[in-house]
Formats: C-alpha cells, structure tokens, sequence
C-alpha cells in the first residue's frame, strides 16, 4: 500500500493557495466613489480575464481528484470544498459581467452629446457598477472563507495512526481510507458425507 503521509497537507497548502488567488483579486477589484474613480475597459477585461481563469481552476481541481482512485485516498472533503466555493464564484462571474457592461455602455457614450437623457443613464450605469463590484468583492471574500475553512478542518493524522484509532474516534473529515479488513473467517463447514455402508 502507498504511504500517504503529508498528503493532507498538501492538500491544505493547495486549497490555502487557491484561497490566496481569489484574495489577491479581491484586492485589485475596488468600489469607486464617484465616476472619475472607474476603471477603464482594458483594467477590467483583464479582471474579468483573471476571474474566469480561477473558476476554471476550481474545475481542475475537481477534475483532478474526481478521476483519482487511489483507493488510500478519500478525496470527498477537498472536492467539496472546491465544489462549494464554485456557487459564489459563479455569482461573482455573473455581478462583475453586469458590472461589464455598463463599462462597455460609458465606452460607447463616451463622446457623444451631452443630454438630460444621456446623463441620467451613465449615472444610472455608475450606480450598477459601484453595486456589482461591492458584491464581486463580498462573493470573493465568500469563496475565500470556503476554501480556507475546508483546509482548517482537513484531519492530517497520519494513515498508520488513524488505521490504529478505533471507529468512534476516527475523524470524519480526514482524505485518508483506510485499507478494507479482509472478511473474518467463519468456521469450516465440510459437505455432508454419509458414512460407508458396512456390509452386515
């Protein structure tokens, strides 16, 4: 059988990681305070780039793990936590995409004649984007806290020390399976054989 040691944590190390990147994105994404503070449309087609390739990667990491058999390995926690962390991840997609367009909406009006009409809608689209990235920010911070709690509470005991541990105290969120106990022998019963007929 393959010794697993340390593959827990390594398995914290990379949901941490994954974490760290949602983060890291959170922290370029900011709310502007008034027009002048908005991003340009390059600036947030590559956020938006960047977004849509973390989600891809929470995918992978699924993928990943889904087609492993290792039959030592029980991959259901971290594969849920990925799992998981996909719903406020696709709820960030979806408010930024909004946020998206009405960049692309102040693009296009950019230089157009000034009107009643026009400034009530590009303030109306400012209102959308301040809106949709405070929520891009809250569904990132969400998709943060997931992964992170799910490596907090991934078990590490070492395979040799949770096969030692009786059933009650093993933990349950541990990725470690332990090897299926061979079924124990029952007593041995031989056919029926009559016994020789003896001539009288």
């Amino acid at each position: 059988m393959t010794d697993h040691t340390g593959r827990a944590s390594a398995e914290q190390g990379e949901l941490y990681a994954v974490a760290l990147e949602f983060d890291e994105l959170r922290v370029q994404i900011t709310i502007p305070q008034d027009p002048s503070g908005l991003l340009n449309l390059a600036t947030a087609s590559k956020q938006l780039t960047t977004l849509t390739g973390l989600i891809k990667d929470l995918s992978d990491e699924v993928l990943f793990r889904a087609v492993d058999e290792d039959p030592g390995l029980d991959f259901g926690p971290v594969i849920y936590a990925y799992t998981s962390a996909a719903v406020p991840a696709g709820r960030a997609m979806e408010n930024y995409t909004e946020a998206y367009a009405q960049f692309g909406f102040l693009r296009r009006f950019a230089e157009a004649s000034d009107s009643a009409d026009l400034r009530d809608a590009r303030a109306a689209a400012f209102r959308v984007v301040q809106e949709r990235m405070e929520l891009v920010r809250d569904d990132l911070r969400e998709v943060s806290g997931i992964l992170r709690g799910a490596a907090d509470r991934i078990d590490g005991t070492p395979p040799r020390a949770l096969a030692a541990l009786s059933r009650s105290a093993r933990p349950t969120n541990s990725i470690y399976r332990l090897p299926a106990e061979p079924p124990t022998p029952g007593p041995v019963r031989l056919a029926y054989t009559p016994a020789p007929r003896h001539g009288r």
